[in-house]
């Protein structure tokens, strides 16, 4: 994995031109290396060694306690102190302002180690919505709190009631007396209401956890508004915190807090909590089907159990203004679709490299020559059989394609903060149109990726001796968290393919013509180039067919299988960009063995899957009506 993450980095995205900016002066491909040094040793110190214990001890819960296995504690630890938490952070704020490629690429190592144990997705996220939308105190309190890796960080959206409709969510924030608005900290709410599906929500890793939590405030008939344009974003501490970012003992409240405890907190008594708990309650535990080393939460915000001052709701700070919740989310939200795509394609990465590593040493079978099979000769490893060569290209293609695009779409987030304006604002345009397909594209074929790891190993790829079961479970969560397949499906077709005119889906045509007529001149290529332009012509005639008429219900009755094709042709671009470099530099490589690798996947790519296309873009094209015209009762 290390020569293709180099490979990608320094050959291809040629991250090291971004040392020219004043931002990365600094740096230089050597202090990347060593950034990813780092990051591979303690993924393999301290998270590889650890990944089925962490499967096999869950979480369990201990009254509010989330009790994790020590494992997990030490790997966060060694996490938290590598300074990968403020990576691209200001060196004012102890980071070491490295681009988002590289720390992306930095984080996938420890993906690949245990994706179950988790790094610092969720708190790197949080503390960066908070420095984007925070007020200056928030940022110094809460943001540079999670940098350091004192406090961790979580996102709570859903609630059981509405799952991915976040329009109607119904936990209320109410103005915490009429002083609200002159805390230091920003408008203090009390919250009421319930979330569930929070990663990381409860533990004992870090002295506090910072929740950000959607919530609606009531108008002034009492109601909640409804939809999107009524939800507000709270910092919701599991630890109440003063204007200076102290842990607040429970007897010596903040000065913001005073008035609302009017001593009624109590004296202390023997064995008495030593920190002022917000009224948030753990009130159970998700079991799921893998991702188990991270304890998955249902929070009670406000029911009384803890509360404060005397009195039940979450103590919370409004983060921006009133009803720009959903916006200011939506800034970790794509952080964390990316990050979603990163972590299925190191789960791939694993179960390829495993299963790999089996069919080299495993020998069964003998191989078919003019005659047959000669019972007489000994039998051959499987990977001289070309069926399961097919399965093995096809784990490579997917998943070394798939870090190739999620890399891909970090270098776009660093051309979008640091390029010139024009460069930047195409960056931006082109995120938003990739987003959809570098969260979706992954988490589904890398799944796939897993399903045929565990057909390579026969009967033992399903018993728990061996780890590639193991991948299969974890990656299954990620075509379902943070945006499900659908509605990726429906954001990419509903609004990232028309948005602007079709602005973003023209640019990335250019690019995919442009790579195309670089490949036209490269005999080995010529055929990919053609067959590139070819799906992209079908895709972009299959856009404006969907769209014909301008009724969004018969259109977006296909958006997923439409997404599927969109996906397959920017694989294919992604493939065949690759494949340029690996070509020019084959014949020149000390190990051409690796380059010769990269372009046989593109071949695979280009025989095997982007004809699929086809099938995906005929129901789009055609608004075929079979799916939205099927009655319940007919099931």
């Amino acid at each position: 994995m290390r020569q293709t993450v180099d490979f990608l980095l320094r050959d291809w995205l040629d991250v090291q031109a971004l040392n020219a900016r004043p931002r990365y002066a600094e740096h230089s491909f050597e202090t990347f290396a060593q950034v990813l040094d780092t990051c591979e040793r303690i993924a393999r110190d301290k998270y590889a060694p650890f990944n089925r214990l962490v499967d096999l001890e869950e979480p369990r819960q201990d009254g509010d306690r989330v009790i994790l296995p020590q494992a997990t504690h030490d790997a966060w630890r060694a996490y938290a102190e590598s300074g990968m938490l403020a990576a691209a952070q200001d060196e004012a704020l102890g980071g070491m302002q490295l681009p988002y490629t590289v720390e992306a690429a930095a984080n996938a190592f420890f993906a690949r180690a245990s994706v179950s144990i988790g790094a610092g997705l969720l708190t790197v996220g949080n503390a960066n919505l908070l420095m984007a939308h925070g007020t200056p105190a928030q940022r110094r309190v809460f943001a540079q709190a999670e940098f350091s890796g004192r406090w961790a960080g979580t996102m709570c959206l859903s609630e059981p009631q509405a799952g991915s409709s976040l329009s109607d969510i119904a936990t209320r924030a109410l103005p915490d007396g009429d002083d609200f608005e002159t805390d230091a900290l920003g408008p203090r709410y009390r919250l009421f209401g319930n979330k569930m599906w929070i990663s990381a929500g409860e533990h004992e890793l870090t002295e506090n956890i910072v929740h950000l939590v959607l919530a609606k405030i009531p108008g002034p008939d009492g109601k909640l508004i409804a939809g999107p344009r009524g939800i507000s974003l709270f910092i919701v501490p599991k630890i109440l915190v003063d204007a200076e970012g102290q842990i607040v003992r429970k007897y010596d409240a903040p000065q913001s807090l005073r008035d609302s405890l009017d001593g009624k907190a109590g004296e202390p008594s023997a064995g008495a909590t030593a920190y002022l708990r917000n009224d948030i309650t753990l009130t159970g535990l998700n079991h799921k089907c893998g991702w188990r080393g991270t304890p998955n939460t249902l929070l009670s915000f406000g029911d009384g159990r803890h509360p404060v001052g005397g009195a039940a709701g979450a103590i919370g700070w409004r983060v921006g203004a009133i009803g720009d919740g959903l916006r200011c989310m939506f800034h970790m939200m794509n952080e964390a679709r990316i990050g979603v795509g990163l972590a299925a394609a190191m789960l791939g990465m694993a179960g390829f490299e495993a299963s790999l590593a089996y069919a080299r040493q495993r020998p069964q079978g003998r191989p078919v020559g003019p005659a047959g099979k000669d019972p007489s000769l000994p039998p051959v490893a499987i990977i001289d059989h070309a069926d399961v060569k097919r399965m093995l290209l096809a784990q490579k293609a997917y998943a070394e394609g798939a870090l190739a695009l999620e890399l891909y779409c970090a270098r776009l987030v660093d051309e979008h903060r640091t390029g010139a304006e024009a460069s930047a604002r195409d960056a931006g345009l082109l995120l938003d149109v990739l987003t959809p397909i570098a969260k979706s594209w992954p988490s589904e074929w890398c799944l796939e990726a897993n399903s045929l790891a565990i057909q390579v190993l026969g009967g033992y790829g399903y018993t728990r001796d061996f780890p590639v079961e193991q991948y299969w479970r974890d990656n299954r969560l990620n075509m379902i968290h943070e945006g499900t397949h659908g509605i990726q499906a429906l954001d990419l077709l509903g609004r990232k393919v028309v948005m602007q005119g079709g602005a973003g889906l023209d640019l990335l045509a250019s690019r995919m013509r442009a790579t195309a007529t670089g490949a036209e001149a490269i005999p080995p290529l010529q055929a990919h180039a053609a067959a590139l332009n070819a799906a992209l012509q079908q895709l972009l005639t299959a856009t404006h067919a969907a769209w014909e008429g301008g009724n969004p219900v018969a259109t977006l009755a296909n958006a997923t299988p439409y997404m599927q094709a969109f996906g397959h042709v920017v694989l294919g671009w992604i493939w065949l960009d690759v494949a340029l470099v690996a070509q020019a530099q084959v014949h020149q490589a000390h190990s051409p063995d690796f380059h010769h690798g990269k372009l046989q996947a593109c071949r695979y790519f280009f025989a095997y899957e982007l004809p699929k296309i086809q099938a995906w873009l005929q129901v789009a094209a055609q608004r075929d009506p079979t799916c939205r015209e099927m009655h319940d009762a007919w099931f």
